[in-house]
């Protein structure tokens, strides 16, 4: 594995994310001086914190699965994740509602789950499921710490008997033929596949390897930390200035400072010089370009996941149909990856992602009162709407939002909307996330692994790179193995000893 070389004394981390906080704090339970920079006020990124009349939004992700890659983060400076955040349990995981009315919930735990798709689709359907479920523990086990878990320096590593292992276990074919070879019904088909949409790939065009994140969200475990999502972010603040990391909250970094091949110092608006001996980057790609003075050379230009809008929306009411995850499925399904990745059309037939998390912790809203986070994907700005068309199409397609919900048996819930937060593409862009999508590239197999923007740039001896722009992608799980990773090209090793999640053994 390819090392910062030279002093890397003190690293100055840029961004105060999911992975600039694993990061700085792998660096600091290696022996490194850290200092993180961060624009905002506080901690989080895209896991970031608002507050309007009284209920606390979580801005960013709404799911966390495989904690223990945080609790990894905790444990290199002696700390644990436990310590700090209480982790909830979502039983069920989702509750996934089609078009039919027919309901599904998903459950984690292998048993429970059988017996509810037997319910559900019957014993045929339930049998597939156990032959799906262990197809998937295999698969994970065949790739985390081959594929995922690890740095890339040349696409031959890959050359590895674990690649005939992944082949073997269909791994390089289509999610949705290899999903279907367990599954008849349609409706759990989409339940087992739709996950493709976070690496912004369509299930019939995604390798089945990707059915990785299916074992995240559906086998792993799904939790919900007390106070919301940013608990995390917030907790590993705290994690890394109790290890000795300094911050510097609201500074806005405006150049690298560097010369014969090194960043000899990172500025920091309006005319704070902070000496360095190493830098890891974790903000999204096109800021992260923009300090470094260039893009790298790729052959075909970077392709962006689609993007979301989301409704926050601090209701007076809510449904008692609404699990803590309820996946509102329409009819349309081919077409809708069609519109989202090809055409750049809406979704005319949406599936909706509804995130009741007071459900879970009723803390975040006012007594008596209610979140609702209405996710819906949608094209990014590079083959959708621009940014500025969204500034006025937003408004439209928020009550196109309400409406549909209101179809699909929310009644009443335009009207019970006390306070929202609207965010489309445009405030996505806003933010400096590529294309307006806060998934940044998608992954499909020339954006994967050893192929993927690399986490070295090759034109500075000391810069590393961490998020989900560079190895191994997008998502919770992944944006903190990022960090490790980005941890690892500093101090030439891997950071700390990988510990199992709760319950289950740790892959190979």
């Amino acid at each position: 594995m390819k090392t910062v070389p030279g002093p890397t004394g003190h690293v100055v981390v840029v961004g105060a994310g999911l992975a600039g906080l694993a990061c700085a704090l792998h660096l600091l339970g290696a022996g490194r001086t850290v200092t993180v920079v961060e624009r905002d006020s506080g901690p989080g990124g895209r896991a970031g914190r608002t507050e309007t009349g009284g209920y606390l939004l979580d801005t960013g992700p709404t799911v966390l699965t495989m904690p223990h890659l945080a609790d990894e983060a905790f444990a290199a400076v002696g700390d644990s994740l436990a310590a700090h955040v209480e982790l909830l349990p979502l039983h069920p995981a989702y509750r996934a509602v089609f078009a039919d009315s027919s309901r599904l919930d998903v459950h984690t735990d292998g048993e429970a789950m059988e017996a509810e798709i037997s319910r559900f689709a019957g014993p045929a359907e339930a049998a597939g499921y156990r032959r799906l479920r262990t197809w998937l523990e295999q698969l994970y086990r065949v790739q985390m710490r081959r594929f995922i878990d690890t740095n890339f320096d040349s696409p031959f590593q890959l050359l590895h008997p674990d690649l005939a292992r992944l082949a073997a276990l269909g791994g390089f074919g289509r999610l949705d033929r290899r999903i279907g070879s367990f599954l008849a019904d349609e409706r759990l088909r989409r339940v087992f596949s739709f996950q493709s949409l976070y690496a912004g790939v369509a299930p019939a065009r995604a390798l089945a390897a990707y059915a990785v994140i299916a074992y995240m969200d559906t086998v792993a475990g799904v939790w919900f930390p007390r106070g919301g999502m940013h608990a995390l972010p917030a907790a590993m603040a705290v994690a890394a200035r109790r290890a000795g990391a300094q911050f510097h909250w609201s500074s806005e970094v405006t150049r690298l400072e560097h010369t014969a091949g090194r960043v000899r110092a990172v500025h920091v608006a309006p005319d704070v010089r902070i000496a360095c001996d190493a830098v890891v980057l974790t903000p999204d790609l096109p800021t992260v370009h923009r300090l470094l003075g260039r893009a790298p050379r790729r052959p075909v230009r970077l392709r962006h996941s689609p993007s979301a809008v989301v409704l926050h929306a601090g209701t007076d009411r809510t449904w008692p149909e609404l699990a803590h995850h309820t996946i509102s499925f329409g009819s349309a399904w081919e077409r809708t990856f069609e519109e989202l990745t090809s055409t750049g059309s809406l979704m005319s037939d949406p599936s909706l992602l509804i995130t009741r998390p007071t459900t879970t912790d009723p803390g975040l809203a006012p007594p008596g009162r209610h979140l609702h986070y209405v996710l819906a994907p949608c094209p990014n700005t590079d083959t959708g709407p621009s940014a500025a068309a969204w500034r006025t199409l937003g408004p439209r397609y928020r009550d196109s939002l309400a409406a549909e919900l209101e179809r699909r048996g929310l009644h009443g819930f335009a009207d019970s909307i006390e306070h929202e937060v609207l965010v489309t593409p445009a405030h996505w862009a806003a933010q400096g996330h590529g294309a307006g999508s806060p998934f940044s590239v998608s992954h499909t197999f020339a954006q994967t692994g050893p192929f993927r923007p690399r986490n070295l740039v090759r034109h500075l001896d000391n810069v590393v790179l961490a998020g989900c722009g560079t190895t191994p992608g997008v998502g919770v799980p992944t944006v903190l193995i990022s960090g490790k990773l980005a941890a690892a090209r500093i101090t030439g090793g891997r950071p700390a000893a990988r510990r199992p999640a709760p319950g289950r053994t740790p892959a190979p």
